[in-house]
């Protein structure tokens, strides 16, 4: 074990160094009340910098990623109001529905919208007419609420045909369609 160790004792430490580097370029990156946004730019470009000089690809590579990220990196200053994270930046741009949607062609919303739509809409909606998280008195109001009988048979039929699709549950499926017939008559 402490041959491989040894072995691989230079890369470990070039991996950390190249971890410190990250590093800084994420200091750079968040705001701060002790760094002004001028300071941090002018250090990110410093390090931008530093690295395109540098003899290391990978360095070099940190350069090239940083001039892709740079022209909008700093715009708006210390005030503008940005996503914090992916997860809010996905808040930011659009609502969840088009997560839901997955969309297959042209016109197609997607299945579950389709089946579940006249409560799932509201539902996933309801957070672009609400700021903050929902307390026990906002949805109290929802309590007794019903599902539609429209989206009832929906979801109804949506069993039925996925029945319909198994191979080992269209059997059963028949006999009981035509037991329902038979005794519909």
């Amino acid at each position: 074990m402490d041959r491989g160790l040894d072995v691989s004792h230079d890369a470990f430490e070039l991996v950390g160094r190249y971890a410190q580097d990250l590093q800084a370029v994420d200091a750079t990156l968040r705001p701060s009340d002790a760094v002004t946004g001028q300071d941090r730019e002018a250090q990110f470009i410093s390090l931008q910098q530093a690295w395109q000089s540098s003899a290391d690809p990978v360095e070099q590579h940190f350069a090239k990623m940083m001039s892709g990220f740079e022209p909008g990196l700093f715009v708006g200053g210390e005030t503008a109001e940005f996503p914090a994270d992916n997860v809010d930046l996905e808040r930011w741009c659009k609502g969840p529905k088009g997560h839901e949607r997955r969309i297959h062609g042209h016109g197609h919303a997607g299945v579950r919208i389709v089946r579940q739509g006249p409560t799932l809409m509201l539902a996933l909606d309801a957070h672009v007419h609400h700021d903050g998280p929902f307390t026990v008195d906002d949805l109290e109001p929802y309590g007794h609420a019903r599902v539609p009988e429209s989206q009832q048979q929906a979801v109804e039929r949506g069993k039925i045909m996925r029945q319909a699709r198994s191979r080992k549950k269209r059997p059963v499926l028949l006999a009981d369609l035509e037991k329902r017939y038979l005794n519909a008559l």
